[in-house]
């Protein structure tokens, strides 16, 4: 499952059409997975053991406790691997995650290794429902994910990862800190866009952040890290990070823009930490003096929780363009807050027709907004979200 071997079947997915073949593969795909998944943690361990065998460099990619692992590759796997259908969507995400994974040292022959780890394990478990069919089905779509990956990572003259010294830790409450680091090197992402981050206190175990300012002429970058029960590198980056920290981080992900030129206006939602990404956006949109009309809905469970208001009003009154809407789920006592879920409050003033919609937060608040969205008309291709932002 090299890059050499593609068939014609894993090409004609990478086309804007999507061929019966494709469907039909994707069907047996997302048939035989409903059958597995409860199995996850059995097929992780096989699939690990399996890698591990035929690749053993590949051990040094992932954290010294595997508990920690359990079946996030393997999920993240699958997930993808269900995409092949959906070109427009994945291709270029797939691009991404290829310059990404560079960080690792990843090679063709560990590409082959995943592939045939992934479908032993499936093999393993599923046994007489393992067909022909339903090998070549698994085995078309990972060539697909596989070749996506390697030409971008072949293609790719920037640094594999880039070390940067945290210059400023600073509790803004007791669960979120805002982390100011200065890269040895400019990292040339875009507004909006997130990147994997290494931290010395948790090595090995990479997570996604979204830096909180438009790039600088100084190459600092702010995020900003709530901890999250479970959180292993979230609790240790409040927690425990000080200044002279060399974080290591990888290349920019994702694709959340504002479109300066299209002449539509814009909605933003923000649930938490969320509105890090959007932030970063409006920072550069304040370059410029003229802009499209952008309405930012900011909500948190409590008036406590929206950390950046006060900041986003401060934006606001500088620049006509931007208007700011803060959203509680709960509390009374929220003067100039709306009520209830960012669902609920951006769906109360309908469809938002002729607007691009801008989603960031957590999965589940991804979820619920865009799926309320949808009901209450607005159309799937005015929405962007970034929905690879989970280990």
């Amino acid at each position: 499952m090299t890059a050499e071997s593609i068939s014609p079947l894993a090409r004609s997915a990478t086309s804007r059409e999507t061929p019966a073949a494709v469907v039909a593969m994707v069907r047996l795909i997302r048939e035989t997975w409903e059958r597995s998944e409860p199995f996850i943690p059995e097929i992780s361990q096989f699939f690990y053991g399996m890698l591990f065998t035929l690749a053993p460099a590949t051990r040094d990619f992932f954290p010294i406790n595997m508990e920690v692992q359990r079946g996030r590759l393997v999920r993240a796997l699958v997930r993808i691997v269900q995409m092949v259908d959906r070109p427009d969507d994945l291709v270029p995400f797939l691009r991404q995650l290829g310059r990404d994974h560079r960080k690792f040292g990843v090679i063709p022959r560990h590409y082959e290794a995943v592939g045939t780890a992934l479908l032993a394990s499936l093999k393993n478990h599923l046994g007489p429902a393992w067909t022909p069919e339903v090998e070549r089905a698994w085995a078309e779509a990972f060539t697909i994910v596989a070749r996506a990956m390697q030409e971008a990572a072949a293609a790719d003259a920037n640094p594999a990862s880039w070390q940067a010294t945290v210059l400023e830790h600073r509790r803004l409450t007791w669960d979120l800190a805002l982390v100011r680091v200065m890269p040895e090197h400019p990292v040339p992402y875009l507004p909006g866009q997130y990147m994997s981050v290494e931290v010395p206190q948790r090595p090995r175990l990479w997570r996604y952040l979204s830096p909180a300012n438009a790039p600088r002429e100084d190459g600092g970058i702010e995020f900003h890290v709530r901890a999250v029960d479970g959180g292993w590198v979230s609790r240790a980056i409040v927690s425990h990070t000080q200044p002279g920290d060399v974080w290591r981080l990888g290349p920019p992900l994702g694709r959340l823009a504002v479109d300066r030129e299209n002449g539509r206006d814009v909605v933003m939602v923000a649930g938490g930490t969320g509105v890090a990404p959007l932030r970063s956006i409006l920072d550069h949109l304040a370059l410029w003096g003229e802009n499209p009309k952008v309405r930012l809905f900011y909500g948190g469970p409590t008036r406590d929780a929206l950390y950046d208001l006060d900041e986003l009003r401060a934006l606001a009154s500088t620049n006509p363009w931007l208007n700011i809407t803060p959203v509680v789920e709960r509390g009374e006592d929220a003067p100039g807050c709306e009520q209830g879920t960012l669902a609920e409050a951006v769906t109360r003033y309908g469809a938002w027709e002729g607007h691009d919609i801008l989603v960031a937060g957590s999965p589940a608040m991804i979820r619920a907004t865009v799926s309320r969205m949808l009901v209450a008309g607005s159309a799937l291709d005015q929405i962007q979200y970034d929905p690879f932002t989970v280990d």
